[in-house]
């Protein structure tokens, strides 16, 4: 039973649009002094109008069913365009980076790809109806807590192994690595689980932790993903006026900035090991070595430091490479009229699965070298750079076309996102897909648009697809029976939390 101290907040309108938070005056009139007090602190307006971009995102983002990922993912977005900016008006310190480029119409034009996408995905999630809730779809997976941690313990193990083979078969590469995403899936399933009714801080320390090593003793900082995806559970839930939640909420966020800054001042020395195949194949030789050089790094000085934050801070920063195209396109090169995204496109509808022989795409790195003017890592190092789907658009069409892409891409998400909501019964699960389907294909800015559209398309096919006939194949009645032993129904219908 459901304790009648536990209330979900009234969304019963079918309109897809409802925006997340409080929309009351009170709110605008915070962003707007924000907003002034940003710009007369850092002496620059774009400082400004990037606090007005954030409070957009919040105000104006579809309210699609269930936990805040689209807002958390446009978040992020915003979070890789301005972060140098505030960094250089909070500290002052000026970094290789933020003086070699003139990186304020790049902030400008990154700022208004990201309000492209978020109006595409208001205009997107227009065009369908949000799903009806009646009694068959307020149901959850009928996972007991048993069969959900073999679920994801099986996934752990199987994840890694399906990955090296994905890399192995050129044609099923794609689509083997869609279907690893299962194991996020099953991972932000858990996460939510571990919320409701009360979130069980014990237990998702305990995941976070699991997390965090697997992620440190691979070759990628693949710990990012579990602690953002915690907190966008814990979002659904949060109650501002709990302490306990704002504690909750703020450790984990510092956890996923303390690692990212630990990862990058130690991540160098450590991938230098993995050309011996005894550390790769090794997971407790990678640990050890890891150990080690978190000791070296803790002894380290101040000046070392400092200069490990700015990395930190640049490494996330994605404007540099596409400012610098920004200065060469079309002073020195033209742009190249719709010849990136045209390629991209004739690549995503051609998959190597049936068309063996097409060629390659250009990668990261070659683009940064021919628009940028940067002579960086690339293949032969087993690197790409990131050029991002808002600098490939720009060397293609210019301000302001290069808009429309961006915008059109939104809506079709927008509209894809809704639809899946409306075509899975199952509540949770139709949740679960299309938060997991909004975070990962929407939360980077340094993306490409091969990766953008490939990526996205993949998921929903195979992903997606399976969650459908997997959809069909439960029995109904038996997700009704199994949702008052998994999840509260409040939660299962996708309703955040309140308590009285």
């Amino acid at each position: 039973m459901i304790s009648t101290s536990i209330k979900s907040r009234n969304v019963t309108s079918h309109d897809p649009v409802q925006s997340h938070g409080d929309h009351s005056f009170g709110w605008e009139v915070l962003a707007g002094v924000v907003a002034i007090a940003a710009g007369l602190q850092s002496g620059d307006w774009i400082a400004s109008g990037a606090i007005l971009v954030l409070w957009a995102i919040w105000r104006f983002v579809p309210k699609i069913e269930g936990p805040p990922a689209l807002p958390m993912a446009l978040t992020y977005q915003w979070l890789q365009v301005v972060t140098g900016v505030f960094y250089l008006a909070l500290t002052g310190r000026h970094t290789l980076e933020l003086n070699r480029s003139d990186y304020r119409p790049m902030v400008l034009i990154g700022l208004s790809c990201v309000l492209a996408l978020l109006f595409g995905l208001r205009l997107g999630a227009r065009l369908l109806p949000a799903p009806l809730l009646d009694l068959t779809q307020r149901s959850a997976l009928p996972f007991r807590w048993r069969e959900l941690t073999v679920l994801y313990i099986a996934s752990v193990v199987l994840t890694g192994s399906a990955e090296e083979v994905a890399w192995r078969i050129g044609g099923l590469t794609q689509i083997i690595l869609a279907v690893s995403m299962v194991r996020l899936v099953i991972l932000f399933l858990l996460l939510r689980r571990l919320a409701y009714p009360t979130p069980r801080f014990g237990w998702i320390g305990i995941v976070l932790v699991g997390e965090v090593a697997l992620g440190f003793t691979g070759f990628f900082a693949n710990f990012k993903e579990p602690l953002l995806l915690t907190i966008i559970a814990f979002l659904e839930i949060f109650d501002r006026r709990k302490a306990s939640h704002w504690l909750a909420l703020s450790t984990i966020a510092g956890l996923a900035a303390f690692v990212g800054f630990l990862w990058l001042g130690i991540r160098t020395d450590y991938r230098k090991q993995f050309v011996h195949e005894e550390f790769a194949a090794s997971r407790a030789a990678r640990a050890e070595r890891l150990v080690a050089l978190t000791t070296d790094w803790r002894a380290q000085g101040l000046d070392a430091r400092l200069h490990n934050l700015d990395v930190f801070v640049m490494r996330l920063w994605a404007v540099y490479y596409p400012a610098l195209a920004v200065q060469r396109v079309p002073a020195t090169l033209p742009h190249e009229d719709g010849a990136l995204l045209w390629g991209t496109i004739k690549h995503v509808l051609t998959p190597r699965l049936f068309f063996a022989e097409k060629d390659p795409l250009v990668s990261n790195s070659t683009l940064v070298r021919r628009y940028s003017g940067v002579r960086v890592a690339g293949e032969k190092e087993d690197t790409s750079i990131a050029f991002g789907y808002a600098a490939e658009s720009y060397v293609d069409f210019g301000v302001p076309l290069m808009f429309i892409p961006v915008l059109l891409f939104g809506i079709f998400t927008g509209t894809a996102l809704q639809w899946f909501l409306r075509a899975i019964r199952c509540r949770e699960a139709a949740i679960i897909l299309v938060a997991v389907l909004a975070w990962s294909g929407l939360y980077l800015f340094e993306v490409s648009w091969s990766k953008m559209l490939g990526d996205m398309l993949t998921r929903m096919i195979f992903l997606g697809g399976a969650f459908i006939v997997l959809d069909r194949l439960i029995n109904p009645s038996r997700l009704l029976q199994e949702t008052r032993n998994a999840v509260p129904r409040t939660a299962a219908a996708g309703h955040p939390i309140r308590s009285v």
